[in-house]
């Protein structure tokens, strides 16, 4: 029998949130077993670029990272971010080592070729580091992957981080029974966008296109399900989405994904 360990990725409107954040951190912190904290930080992102007179150009949602785009956001997601949810996770008690895609070689990636649009320094993940993080796993240590990759010659690369979940996830799949979460600011995926509380609290193959064909999952949440189910598709055990309850299991909704 395989030890369990959690994958978490936090989304941006949490980190945002310092009450939201800490009361996330707590509930992360007192996960049992080994486990691994992804993020992002888009909207800080966002604030820095305007601050410096660097303009953010985002397309279907999607960040265009040019050079100038790449260093902020290695300020803000391998810096500040990442350094913030590493400190605060010290002082619960949670030993933490923030890391990005370049360190120990953890993410490769190569950039995302141009078809209709040029999405600049984006990486598409090539390979993850699967024994470097397992042995840091198996020494207590609970890594915080930000949401930047590298291409093994030089250049760092933007990277989804809920696709840097379910990579990470299916790599740990080998030494491991993987729970991943995807933690957010909603109690799980919606049937009625407006009414909090519609949760829907299973989705496998057959519903999902259910749900599609009616155009009630669309948008941001199309890319994070087909995370769901390609991590699923590989030996991960579990899938759940919602938000911060669901990690001490208090929650009374969230949506679990099966196959």
């Amino acid at each position: 029998m395989k030890e369990v360990v959690s994958i978490v990725k936090i989304g941006g409107n949490v980190i945002e949130d310092d009450h939201a954040l800490d009361q996330f951190l707590n509930s992360f912190s007192k996960l049992k077993g080994p486990k691994v904290l992804i993020h992002g930080g888009g909207k800080l992102a966002t604030k820095l670029s305007t601050r410096l007179g660097i303009p953010s150009n985002m397309v279907d949602g999607r960040r265009i990272t040019d050079k100038e785009t790449v260093d902020v956001i290695t300020m803000v997601y391998a810096g500040l971010a990442n350094k913030k949810i590493v400190a605060q996770l010290q002082s619960k008690g949670t030993n933490a080592l923030g890391m990005s895609g370049a360190d120990g070689n953890s993410i490769q990636a190569h950039k995302r070729p141009v078809k209709e649009i040029d999405y600049g320094f984006v990486g598409d993940i090539d390979e993850i580091n699967s024994k470097m993080i397992a042995n840091l796993l198996g020494t207590g240590i609970t890594p915080v992957f930000c949401a930047i990759s590298h291409d093994g010659k030089g250049q760092l690369l933007n990277t989804n981080a809920d696709t840097i979940a379910a990579e990470i996830s299916i790599a740990m799949a080998s030494y491991y029974e993987v729970i991943l979460y995807y933690c957010f600011e909603k109690k799980g995926v919606l049937m009625h966008i407006e009414d909090e509380n519609s949760v829907i609290e299973h989705i496998n193959r057959t519903t999902y296109k259910e749900l599609l064909d009616k155009g009630i999952i669309a948008d941001g949440m199309l890319p994070k399900l087909h995370n769901c189910f390609h991590a699923l598709e590989h030996n991960v055990a579990k899938v759940c989405l919602g938000d911060v309850g669901m990690l001490q299991k208090n929650a009374e909704l969230f949506t679990t994904i099966t196959l």
